[in-house]
């Protein structure tokens, strides 16, 4: 772990929520919304690009701002505690 720092409120740097991702392939009806059909990696769709993003992101537990944990990291970096 390191040290973070909400880019957004720029004072917090202990509050955090830690958000895990767990991405679901999915192919939706474009009428209804309703879900047609779930994928995993044995009958993805050619055309259907699998997840690939971050495994987790966070929450700025003062503001709400959500964005990648490299976000938090790198500002934390530029703006170190003496």
């Amino acid at each position: 772990m390191q040290p973070y720092l909400c880019p957004n409120c720029k004072t917090n740097r202990s509050r955090f929520n830690l958000l895990q991702q767990e991405a679901k392939a999915v192919k939706m009806n474009p009428r209804t919304g309703e879900r047609d059909q779930e994928y995993n990696s044995e009958n993805m769709d050619p055309f259907h690009m699998s997840y690939q993003g971050p495994e987790m992101k966070v929450q700025c537990g003062a503001c709400g701002l959500v964005e990648d944990e490299k976000s938090f990291i790198a500002y934390a970096e530029h703006n170190q505690l003496d």
